[in-house]
């Protein structure tokens, strides 16, 4: 009796055992040391090639950190919006004649591929550009976690339904923040705040200045009416933090307050009746230092929306192309 006891115990804890190791298998592996073996240098090169962009031009900061949120919206963060072809995530509304920065992640991608080839995907390398360009721009810095793989599809109607439009409410944009685990409004309007750095177009904000239910400061008004009727086509652009248009700061957060926020959704997160998102901002705008953190921990939180890990998807060897 005492042996079968015995042995009930010892196969109980072996099948825990391989339960455990199967569960450890299919659980995401994102680790900030991920490459430390395969890849040590990743890091260093990838800031050499960001730093090498921005010293050309300086918006290539906001351009780089909206591919990774635009990446992360969509299929997770898998590089999908890298992909070419007239059905790819790039020919999405949101993203046509919008995102940019394709031709630096190229160049990210040939120089890690000198160093460790085969090693580092293209998910990886936005969400390691992003971190960069968002330090170099003045912005807090974090621990990337990494270890994505990516992506076989683009997914261009999941672009144009999931991610957030400036025209939407606060309800409806923070809905959209949950459908990817950002759950807290927080999230919302931390993630909100890299909108200190970049350029918006006309065709984004142009109803600021004609039926737009939210405020907006009288002289900046005239002045974006006036920009906006050069420009046909819809394109001419506007700084989106009034100026402070390079810096990675709080006073995008300052420029809300006084009713000069470019995007109408930005301005209602401090003018609309969410009284959550009014105090964010006001809290924001005093405090620096807890918007950087609560901005540094929200795109970590983020960078882990349904990564493809362990076998799943591929290392892309051209970023714009699967294998």
């Amino acid at each position: 009796m005492e042996k079968m006891q015995i042995s009930s115990f010892y196969s109980s804890l072996l099948l825990l055992l391989v339960l455990l190791h199967l569960a450890a298998e299919v659980r995401p592996q994102l680790s900030s040391d991920f490459y430390a073996q395969s890849c040590p240098n990743v890091l260093k090169v990838v800031r050499r090639q960001v730093l090498n962009a921005v010293k050309t031009e300086m918006r290539m900061t906001a351009s780089l950190l909206r591919l990774h949120f635009h990446d992360c919206f969509v299929n997770g963060c898998d590089g999908s919006i890298l992909l070419d072809g007239s059905d790819g995530e790039k020919f999405a509304f949101p993203n046509i004649n919008s995102a940019r920065g394709f031709e630096v992640v190229d160049a990210i991608k040939a120089a890690v591929e000198d160093e460790c080839s085969g090693v580092v995907s293209c998910a990886d390398i936005l969400a390691i550009a992003a971190r960069d360009a968002v330090l170099l721009s003045g912005g807090p810095s974090w621990r990337v976690l990494l270890g994505r793989r990516d992506g076989l599809v683009a997914n261009q109607s999941g672009a144009n339904s999931n991610l957030p439009a400036p025209f939407e409410s606060v309800a409806s944009i923070a809905q959209k923040f949950k459908d990817v685990g950002l759950d807290s409004i927080t999230d919302v309007v931390a993630l909100s705040g890299g909108h200190t750095i970049g350029l918006a177009r006309c065709f984004l904000f142009r109803n600021r200045f004609s039926g737009d239910d939210m405020p907006l400061e009288s002289n900046m008004a005239s002045e974006l009416q006036s920009l906006c009727a050069q420009s046909s086509d819809g394109n001419a652009t506007a700084a989106l933090d009034r100026n402070s248009v390079d810096v990675f700061d709080k006073h995008y957060f300052t420029n809300l307050k006084r009713e000069r926020g470019l995007l109408s959704s930005d301005q209602r997160l401090y003018s609309g009746d969410d009284a959550t998102t009014k105090a964010l901002v006001e809290i924001y705008s005093d405090n620096v230092a807890l918007f950087f953190a609560d901005f540094a921990n929200s795109m970590i939180r983020m960078g882990n929306s349904s990564p493809l890990t362990g076998s799943a998807g591929e290392i892309r060897k051209n970023c714009r192309v699967v294998n």
